[in-house]
């Protein structure tokens, strides 16, 4: 599902990936990416808070560890790329970026049995792609690349496969990520917008 759903195929984080890419369009990931995975608590302590599937809490206390570091990334990122591009729509982008943070927060509170899982699960798997982008943008700026310290893929899955067992437990995981993949696919939607606003594309 994350391969075809998620962020690795979209046009514009190819974009960012491959070859030179503006560095406008770099710092302007790197600012959205902060504005909706950079604060604490983020959707992966929320889900540990709410606890939906008390089996999952080793996985989700493991997941959070993380992402404080790479919260740690995204802050050193933040610094060395500058002010956020001018652009026109700033008022518009920044609603939307409040709004896909709150759409994350509902789905990792949620009290359904498995939806917070998909979810995290599936930023687990979307957060592979992104960190492409992360790592692009710390090479253009100057800064150290640190190896992500996630849970190993196949505990990941193992844990989804169990939390997910029962009939609705499978259904739940699956809207969570779809939800979270969709969410990020609007996100990179948006900055493509942004950079054909600015000319950038």
């Amino acid at each position: 599902m994350g391969d075809a759903d998620g962020s690795a195929a979209h046009p514009h984080l190819l974009r960012l990936v491959r070859g030179a890419p503006v560095q406008r369009n770099l710092s302007d990931a790197i600012h959205a990416i902060c504005a909706v995975h950079g604060d604490h608590p983020g959707m992966v302590e929320e889900a540990l808070n709410r606890l939906a599937q008390p089996a999952g809490h080793d996985w989700l206390v493991a997941v959070a560890d993380g992402f404080t570091a790479e919260r740690a990334y995204l802050s050193r990122l933040l610094a060395a790329v500058g002010p956020l591009p001018s652009t026109p729509g700033q008022s518009e982008t920044a609603s939307a970026l409040v709004g896909e943070r709150h759409t994350l927060e509902m789905l990792a509170r949620s009290d359904r049995a498995g939806c917070a899982t998909g979810a995290v699960a599936a930023l687990l798997h979307d957060w592979v792609p992104i960190r492409r982008v992360l790592d692009v943008a710390a090479m253009r700026f100057g800064i150290d690349v640190v190896r992500p310290s996630f849970p190993a893929e196949p505990d990941t899955a193992r844990i989804v496969a169990t939390l997910g067992a029962p009939p609705s437990g499978e259904r739940a995981v699956t809207f969570g990520a779809q939800q979270l993949f969709a969410q990020h696919r609007g996100l990179w939607s948006l900055l493509e917008a942004r950079a054909s606003a600015r000319d950038d594309l």
